[in-house]
């Protein structure tokens, strides 16, 4: 345990009714770090959020901030600060006594108080908008705003509850970047809860992918992109094709899978056994044309199109495999090597062993593109 590190240690939150909102949870979120929560509604993600900062009670358990035991400690008595999805800004004060409310009310003198809003609103860049009201504001200046008064009495952790849902995308993108600028300079750890992978993968130095309660993986953004942990992780982030099949052969740290387009060859993690159902997954840009690619992928179906879809640099293409009608996703640079399929054009598809990975049968997310053929 060093500096303010946020440690979990066992906390499970049970409601009166029975309901496990938190299972059993043991993580460590080191000081200075951007560490963000990513699952969808109702996974305890908020609720865990809740807990660090006081607004909830472990019903077994500890949270830990820089070692200290915060059990029994309210929200304003704990080193952390809690941006909500809504601001909460006060519409009848300044932009500048929005961001000195709390140390008013921490009886800090008017000059002092005024000159730490000057200074933070200076770091969000918004030091010639002091005097304004927040409506006068854009939705990212305020959001700013709120960044900036939450800074201000100086918390060792910083809480954010999907903060940036209700912006729009171009806005959403920009603060992605403004947030992470922000954390790195002030290097106070932020602890960010999204169902947003985007954001989650663009800002984070680590990622918990979390479901029904449980953190199911703890990663750097491309540990849990390139490696997910289970089924669930693998196809809640990013998109993902995924075929069912069997363990039927090892080679080392490689399966050979039986599925019903045939015997594929993959990674395997896990360390499945011959015999167990399992779910081999690849990613839609590891996905090509054989024809095309000039690569001898270990793993080749013949596959008909179904879809196009010019997206500038990149190209989506849609597949139906002509063995038992699987789709396949796939996503390649626009190059001008693809072949010119018409639709219902056939064409040999595939991927190499090392890209594709084989893991336990187990819950999936959903995420609304199982119709196109990914998880």
């Amino acid at each position: 345990m060093h500096g303010n590190d946020v440690t979990l240690e066992g906390v499970s939150i049970t409601y009166p009714n029975g309901f496990t909102a938190v299972h059993e949870t043991h993580l460590t979120i080191p000081a200075g770090e951007f560490f963000s929560i990513l699952g969808p509604s109702g996974c305890g993600k908020t609720t865990i959020l809740r807990t660090v900062s006081g607004f909830v009670e472990p019903s077994r358990g500890r949270v830990l901030i820089g070692g200290a035991d915060q059990a029994g400690k309210s929200p304003n008595q704990r080193p952390t600060a809690l941006i909500f999805q809504n601001l909460a800004l006060f519409p009848l004060m300044s932009v500048r006594d929005n961001v000195a409310f709390g140390l008013e009310a921490r009886g800090v003198s008017r000059r002092a108080r005024n000159a730490k809003a000057e200074e933070l609103l200076n770091l969000v860049a918004l030091g010639d908008q002091a005097s304004k009201m927040p409506g006068e504001l854009s939705g990212g200046q305020r959001q700013r705003v709120a960044i900036a008064r939450a800074l201000a009495v100086e918390p060792s952790v910083l809480l954010l509850d999907e903060p940036l849902s209700a912006l729009d995308l171009k806005l959403r993108k920009h603060m992605r970047t403004e947030l992470r600028a922000i954390q790195k300079k002030t290097g106070v750890t932020f602890i960010y809860i999204t169902h947003d992978q985007s954001e989650a993968l663009t800002m984070s130095d680590r990622i918990a992918v979390m479901n029904a309660g449980r953190i199911e993986q703890v990663g750097s953004a491309d540990e849990v992109y390139s490696n997910p942990a289970t089924a669930f992780a693998a196809s809640f982030v990013g998109e993902v094709n995924r075929f069912a099949g069997r363990i039927t052969a090892l080679d080392g740290d490689m399966a050979e899978v039986e599925t019903p387009l045939g015997r594929m060859r993959c990674r395997n993690p896990r360390g499945m056994k011959p015999g167990e159902a399992a779910l081999l997954f690849v990613r839609p840009e590891n996905v090509g044309f054989a024809s095309a690619s000039g690569m001898a992928y270990g793993n080749q179906l013949d596959a008909r199109l179904e879809r196009r879809d010019l997206e500038g640099a990149f190209i989506s293409f849609q597949m139906r495999t002509e063995a038992a009608g699987q789709p396949v996703a796939m996503h390649l640079t626009n190059t001008g090597t693809a072949p010119a399929l018409m639709p219902d054009g056939a064409a040999r598809i595939g991927f190499a062993c090392e890209s594709a990975l084989v893991l336990p049968e187990g819950p999936l997310a959903r995420t609304g593109r199982e119709e196109l053929g990914a998880a």
